[in-house]
């Protein structure tokens, strides 16, 4: 139990976590690394190239630290790293291995003013975290197996159909190598993949969301290929799934996870907002809705560069005519001289375009693509009278963004 002494004395280090927090997990990254290189195969090093997981751990660190009285305020934000570390296998004894490098590094990046005292109240405070942290995943891990077809781990999938949606973006059909079925899922989930590589001599994983309604004879991801050189956090997987993995070939997947699901249960319309690759999450949450002959109203609005780029345009437009309560706004960097039609735009997603088309009575509103995008999406709909409730987002790769 931590004292009213230790967490002053924890709070009080959070002037320090806010100005030098990404040098004290840049710190213990490296040092993790150099002691346990195994883990190497568990954490996406693209993002660890980037900086992008280093400020990641750091807002978490500074939120715990910030919030040290009362952790359940953080039980969105817990949650939510529960889900990313059962589709990583992490298990318990890695919190073992995480918990001593962090104190050493506290200890090392701090100098003499880690002392004794401060070193003791974080390891205290850091296994009640840890404790958290594994009672959530215990859950998590049970009801994965509790489902039929279910697992923990990584379980060998075979690509049975590979498919071309844009010039960008291939999808690929994921069926059991074992033969047995595959587990259900909630639409808004994503999958973990790794592969094998070579270049590195390291397993490496990928989190892709499920692009298509849950179903129990396959899975459906669909992945953009990414451009540019160097340690792309994304391109190690992505351009080799689209280069190199062919029709019949075998990866390792875990099973469904991801707390940014859609509620199956409300009545109420719901407005899809996505940019670029963002809309994989929000196309399984519409094909649940379409396929499940749904009354809901349903909003599409989405972004992209151009026509050549985006994916699933023709199974939208069949799932629109299909579907009467279902409409849908593209917009496009440039419009084609064909396009200048109703339901198409010229330039970035602005909703006050759509103003009533698209703010409607008790909606639930999903967002999802790059985080500068997101943000925009977010402040537009707050000004425009939409409660933070109602918003819900997901942010590919490491969390990093704040958004109330």
């Amino acid at each position: 139990m931590i004292s009213a002494k230790q967490i002053g004395l924890i709070k009080g280090t959070v002037p320090v976590l806010k100005e030098h927090g990404v040098a004290l997990t840049t710190h213990f990254y490296n040092r993790m690394f150099k002691h346990n290189p195994e883990l190497k195969n568990v954490f996406n090093l693209g993002n660890q190239g980037s900086g992008k997981q280093q400020l990641s751990l750091a807002l978490a660190v500074l939120a715990y630290a910030e919030h040290i009285e009362d952790p359940s305020v953080l039980a969105h934000a817990v949650t939510k790293i529960g889900h990313k570390h059962m589709s990583l296998d992490i298990r318990p004894e890695h919190y073992n291995i995480v918990g001593k490098h962090l104190l050493a590094s506290i200890s090392e990046v701090l100098g003499d003013a880690a002392h004794t005292e401060l070193l003791e109240a974080w390891a205290l405070a850091y296994q009640q975290l840890a404790d958290l942290m594994t009672g959530i995943e215990k859950n998590l891990y049970s009801e994965s197996v509790a489902r039929e077809g279910g697992w923990t781990g990584w379980r060998p999938f075979i690509v049975k159909q590979k498919v071309k949606e844009s010039e960008e973006i291939t999808s690929f059909y994921l069926h059991p190598a074992d033969g047995g079925k595959v587990a259900t899922f909630l639409p808004g989930q994503y999958l973990s993949v790794r592969m094998y590589l070579p270049e590195l001599n390291l397993f490496q994983p990928r989190q892709y969301s499920l692009s298509s309604a849950p179903n129990e004879n396959f899975y459906r991801i669909s992945v953009k290929k990414e451009t540019g050189g160097g340690f792309h956090p994304d391109g190690l997987i992505s351009n080799r799934l689209h280069d190199e993995v062919q029709e019949g070939a075998v990866i390792e997947v875990a099973p469904p996870a991801g707390d940014f699901t859609l509620d199956t249960n409300k009545h109420t319309p719901v407005v899809f907002i996505s940019g670029g690759v963002g809309q994989t999450p929000l196309l399984s949450m519409l094909e649940y809705l379409t396929s499940t002959d749904s009354d809901r109203e349903i909003v599409w609005v989405h972004g992209c560069r151009n026509r050549k780029v985006h994916a699933f345009r023709e199974p939208l437009t069949t799932l629109e005519a299909d579907h009467g309560k279902l409409q849908k706004h593209i917009f496009y960097d440039s419009l084609d001289e064909d396009m200048q039609v109703e339901g198409y735009y010229e330039g970035i997603v602005e909703l006050d375009k759509l103003k009533d088309q698209a703010i409607l009575q008790g909606a639930d509103y999903y967002i999802c693509g790059p985080a500068p995008f997101i943000r925009k999406q977010f402040e537009d709909l707050a000004a425009m009278g939409v409660s933070p409730e109602a918003i819900h987002y997901e942010e590919f790769g490491p969390a990093t963004l704040t958004l109330a």
